[in-house]
């Protein structure tokens, strides 16, 4: 037996399983309840501004469906080049706001592979493991990671009090200071919410034009 003959016979043994119902549905099951820890994790470490329940839809079913394509893959050798050159002219252009959806995303397909080759309990342990470290990274970091911008727009004779004030705050920048003929504008960079509360006791005055708090990650 020559050598691309022995080649050939290994490939052909290797792609010769059959496709059971049952391999689908643990493989399906497996895929299912792994994208459940990984949404929930997504659900309580998620900072956006932008949360849509369709992008949580779409790590269930992209776990689910790369098990189908792997535990496909692994049946039949047509199959598999078929499903190769079906993938090949799919193009998806769908934009991620966020770098970390990307990354659960690949979590997903990641989940979905190990799924569809058959190492259920590998995949359900590692999801979670890897959902356990992530948190904690989180809770530990979150914290001391946000901040928030305080603009302030008020009239220019009250801008004094403003500046005298927030001078006397602990971990507040003055980052901006926009003068206009008869208003002034202050962006702070503020380390927790609570420093801005004596300026968001003025929002009332006649002399405060508006006051924005935003978070950023």
């Amino acid at each position: 037996m020559s050598f691309l003959d022995m080649i050939k016979k290994s490939v052909i043994e290797e792609f010769s399983g059959t496709l059971s119902t049952g391999d689908l549905f643990f493989s399906l099951l497996t895929a299912f309840v792994a994208a459940l820890l990984i949404t929930y994790v997504y659900k309580k470490t998620y900072t956006g501004v932008s949360y849509t329940k369709s992008f949580v839809l779409s790590i269930v079913l992209l776990s689910m469906v790369t098990s189908l394509v792997i535990r496909t893959i692994n049946s039949n050798l047509a199959l598999s080049l078929g499903m190769v050159g079906a993938l090949s002219i799919v193009r998806f252009r769908t934009a991620v706001k966020d770098p970390v959806d990307t990354i659960f995303m690949f979590w997903a397909i990641t989940a979905g592979i190990m799924s569809g080759a058959g190492i259920y309990l590998t995949t359900l342990i590692a999801t979670l493991i890897l959902g356990i470290l992530y948190m904690i990274m989180y809770m530990t970091n979150v914290k001391s990671t946000t901040k928030y911008l305080l603009v302030v727009k008020a009239d220019k004779d009250f801008g004094d009090k403003i500046l005298k004030l927030m001078s006397k705050k602990k971990k507040c920048t003055l980052k901006t200071e926009s003068v206009k003929k008869n208003s002034v504008e202050f962006t702070f960079e503020i380390a927790n919410r609570e420093i801005a509360e004596d300026l968001l006791s003025w929002k009332n005055k006649e002399e405060i034009e508006s006051i924005h708090l935003v978070s950023v990650d």
